[in-house]
């Protein structure tokens, strides 16, 4: 009995998905099914928040320096190249700034763009690696709770994204957030090439602040499918605004916090 009720709520499930979700996108890698995602968090929160620690407990922080190295630039590439195809996917060329809805066809552009959205979800994943290597150096102030939430919930919005609206007016997000990588993973790709470059990485503080702007923008740009229909869900447009906000939040407090500390430190060596 209990057995049989089960089936049939993961029945119901699969159909209603099936019903809703892009076609174009059930064959591949990953999109069957939300569980793997859900286990490779729930794996990355386990690994990062106690078994790595336990593990290093009682060892040195391993030297990674070369290995930050190549892995921080392979992210500037990665996110580079991501940057260029929302570029050249739409955003260049005939998206809308206003209200874009999703392109559900098998043209090469929607499919170049549906295909760009798989690639972005995978480097969600990729980037628990950064976690790691924090756990490894026992860097264990860098893993904060704004730190675990962003690593741990964007792997899931991604493939939200990837099953149901691979395209449109939130990949908006999407760009604008490879810019900062960009940014960013070039910052930490210097940081770790040793003490000689640090006097050109003065902009560290500056960071926070684009990751700010990034926020700004995309909740203004999510909040015109509001007032303007051109067949983009509502839905996430509304759900892109509360994501925007609480990630403006923690970063502005993250912000705060860092910058008050910074000040004190200054007068009390004055």
């Amino acid at each position: 009995m209990a057995s049989g009720l089960v089936n049939m709520a993961i029945d119901r499930y699969i159909n209603l998905v099936d019903s809703i979700s892009d076609p174009r996108v059930n064959d591949w890698p990953l999109m069957d099914s939300p569980f793997p995602t859900l286990i490779m968090v729930i794996t990355y929160l386990y690994i990062v928040t106690y078994l790595g620690p336990k593990v290093m407990a009682n060892r040195k922080p391993f030297k990674l320096n070369n290995v930050l190295v190549i892995y921080n630039a392979g992210q500037v590439v990665f996110s580079f190249v991501m940057l260029w195809e929302h570029l050249m996917g739409g955003w260049l060329l005939d998206y809308s700034y206003k209200c874009q809805p999703v392109d559900y066809s098998q043209s090469p552009t929607a499919m170049r763009m549906a295909n760009l959205c798989w690639w972005y979800y995978i480097s969600k994943l990729t980037e628990f690696v950064d976690t790691v290597f924090f756990v490894m150096r026992k860097k264990d102030n860098q893993i904060s709770y704004l730190h675990l939430y962003h690593h741990s919930l964007t792997p899931i919005e991604t493939w939200i994204c990837v099953k149901f609206i691979a395209g449109g007016h939130g990949t908006f997000s999407n760009l604008i957030n490879n810019m900062v990588h960009v940014i960013m993973y070039f910052y930490y790709m210097m940081s770790a090439m040793g003490p000689q470059y640090q006097k050109y990485l003065w902009w560290k503080k500056h960071l926070t602040t684009i990751q700010l702007l990034q926020f700004t923008l995309v909740f203004f740009h999510s909040a015109q499918v509001l007032f303007f229909d051109c067949g983009y869900p509502k839905i996430v447009a509304a759900l892109l605004l509360v994501h925007s906000t609480i990630f403006f939040v923690l970063f502005f407090d993250f912000y705060q916090q860092a910058y008050k500390k910074n000040k004190q430190l200054q007068a009390k060596s004055q």
